[in-house]
């Protein structure tokens, strides 16, 4: 009985693809799979991102992270999970919003986005970093040195990672002002080495281009 409830309202409320909203199975349809743009290779600028992000992609990120849209987590951490691949990895941990961000958002999507790459790389996820303050959205930042200026000294380390090897998950990375503020913290307390990803990452430019 159970089993036909849910069924029945699988036929009313149809899994969508997170990218362009149709009907699909699993989150992510077959034109969009062809279509995306992916970062070929993913970690080209030392991020991990599998994605670059414009187009339907911000579109989708957007969505997940100011519209209450939870359910991309799975999509946008699978391909992430698929990114990382074997790497030597210790711990997942996550770029942290603030208490105010998760309140009203319902959820930290960046820490979502970890346990979903450490469920699918069988790795432990740990909160390794707190944000200690509100500041301005980096979006509204006039330039890269003001959005590192505007994140510097906000995290805090909350456990020793000395020795280990971490994952550092982000939702987006553009200047890359946030994570590498975490990135930095983490190393300073004797992480062994700090890797980023990201579900989206923007696009670098080819050599040569001004």
């Amino acid at each position: 009985m159970i089993r036909r409830v849910f069924d029945f309202l699988s036929f009313l409320f149809p899994k969508r693809c997170v990218f362009c909203r149709k009907s699909c199975k699993d989150g992510l349809c077959g034109d969009c799979q062809d279509t995306l743009p992916w970062r070929e290779p993913p970690d080209s600028d030392g991020v991990i991102a599998p994605l670059i992000y414009r187009d339907t992609v911000r579109l989708a990120l957007h969505r997940y992270k100011f519209k209450g849209f939870s359910g991309c987590a799975e999509v946008f951490g699978l391909l992430m999970a698929e990114a990382v691949g074997s790497r030597e990895i210790d711990i997942v941990t996550w770029v942290p919003c603030n208490f105010f961000r998760r309140w009203t958002r319902g959820y930290d999507q960046s820490e979502r986005l970890a346990r979903v790459v450490g469920k699918r790389l069988s790795l432990p996820v740990e909160r390794l970093l707190r944000k200690k303050r509100r500041v301005k959205s980096q979006t509204k930042m006039a330039d890269d040195k003001a959005r590192r200026e505007n994140v510097r000294d906000v995290f805090q380390v909350l456990r020793n990672p000395e020795g280990k090897h971490v994952l550092l998950i982000d939702d987006i990375y553009t200047s890359g002002a946030t994570a590498g503020e975490c990135r930095s913290l983490l190393l300073s307390a004797g992480a062994e080495d700090v890797m980023i990803c990201a579900a989206a990452a923007r696009q670098m430019k080819k050599e040569g281009t001004p």
